[in-house]
């Protein structure tokens, strides 16, 4: 399979291409994960709150274990102690709930605005790059002689726009049944070098 050309404009053009393109993908990727870190930044209060629920609730907790210890009024005493820590729990949770949905937002940011870029990137360079893989290894399959200059040369004239052909041969056709190497070998050149592959010497 040819990759790049062989004509050293255009190979210098696809080389430029694909560094733009990767090193596109790498800024984009870059600009995810600080769009990451900064969305999940919004998370910390949650992630605050929901460690200082848990230390106040654990804290209760202790404290309720020897106030219910009292004779007579230990239950009734800890009652609203235990409701206290219950309370806590229920906002570290919150906290929790909090910071694991602002997590999840950072996700999905950081994934669009990676993905997106990157796919726009990749339907307009990949195509482009695999049409003139393609083409240029099947040229080359062809191309192995003299000989096959005369196919290369039918394609220019329909493939070429038409004041390239002028600039060849007033009348490539005629140029081209009459059997005028010199004329064939212009149009197969012009042909293969579109298709990134130097004529047979």
């Amino acid at each position: 399979m040819k990759l790049y050309s062989d004509v050293g404009v255009q190979r210098v053009g696809q080389l430029v291409g694909d560094l733009v393109f990767v090193a596109w993908v790498l800024v984009c990727v870059e600009l995810g994960l600080i769009v990451f870190k900064i969305t999940n930044a919004l998370g910390l209060p949650g992630r605050k709150a929901a460690s200082a629920g848990d230390g106040l609730a654990g804290q209760l907790r202790r404290l309720s274990e020897p106030i219910g210890k009292v004779p007579a009024v230990g239950d009734q005493l800890r009652s609203p102690i235990d409701g206290a820590a219950g309370a806590a729990g229920q906002m570290a949770q919150a906290g929790r709930d909090m910071a694991h949905a602002v997590e999840q937002l950072a996700y999905v940011l950081a994934g669009v605005t990676i993905a997106l870029p990157v796919l726009f990137a990749v339907l307009i360079w990949i195509p482009r790059r695999i049409r003139f893989s393609r083409r240029a290894t099947a040229a080359q399959r062809f191309i192995d002689s003299a000989a096959d200059l005369d196919l290369f040369a039918l394609r220019a004239m329909a493939n070429q726009p038409m004041h390239k052909l002028a600039k060849i041969s007033d009348d490539p056709v005629t140029a081209w049944r009459d059997g005028d190497r010199t004329v064939i070998a212009e149009l197969a050149t012009l042909e293969l070098r579109s298709n990134g592959i130097k004529p047979p010497t």
